[in-house]
């Protein structure tokens, strides 16, 4: 058969990528300031929609809620697909897509976030001991350093070596790490070079 239902079966693929992309365009940053009454994240700090520039406004739940959202939209998808017999390709490119949508939304003029949770999401989808080892990575440095943005760099670096241990038998699961990797470290370029220089901004222990 070369249909499935009223849709061609050649045309599957691409309507879960799509659909997964447009999931993952859905800024929680954005709509969870909105429902608490916060200034669009994109207006201040950092002007990034993710959780940790959402927790400058001093409302934790709100940074929880976002952070929460951002991993939920990463993950449904790719289990959607899992549960749904994609083949593996198909899977990896629904959880590329999902990224990508966060990263360059096309509901916000593709200016998104740098992925982190969305990322850690789409990981949680594919293979739980991969997403708990990145999980546990940010929050090691995250305990040592008190800085958000090294954290997920640290994780973003480390990301690919779990993958490459733990999902060695599923190569398009491995390459989907690697690439979200090398966008979480692009994303946060900036950060990189405020480590260096020794002004970047984290959080104070109490």
């Amino acid at each position: 058969m070369d249909e499935l239902g009223f849709v061609p079966v050649t045309l599957v693929p691409v309507i879960w990528i799509v659909a997964a992309y447009l999931v993952g365009s859905i800024s929680f940053g954005i709509i969870i300031s909105k429902v608490y009454g916060l200034p669009d994240p994109r207006t201040v700090g950092s002007g990034n929609i993710g959780a940790t520039n959402v927790a400058r406004s001093g409302k934790k739940s709100a940074a929880i809620l976002t952070l929460l959202g951002d991993a939920f939209k990463g993950w449904l998808p790719v289990w959607l697909a899992l549960q749904s017999n994609m083949l593996m390709w198909v899977v990896a490119g629904v959880g590329l897509a999902v990224f990508f949508g966060h990263l360059y939304p096309i509901f916000h003029r593709f200016k998104g976030g740098k992925g982190v949770a969305t990322a850690l999401g789409v990981m949680l989808g594919i293979s739980g001991w991969v997403a708990l080892a990145a999980l546990l990575t940010w929050l090691l440095v995250f305990a040592i350093s008190r800085i958000s943005s090294l954290s997920a760099i640290v994780a973003a670096l480390l990301a690919p070596v779990f993958a490459w241990v733990l999902l060695s038998p599923y190569p398009d699961y491995m390459r989907l790490i690697v690439v979200m990797s090398v966008f979480l470290i692009w994303r946060h370029r900036s950060n990189i070079k405020k480590i260096l220089d020794g002004t970047e901004s984290g959080f104070k222990k109490k």
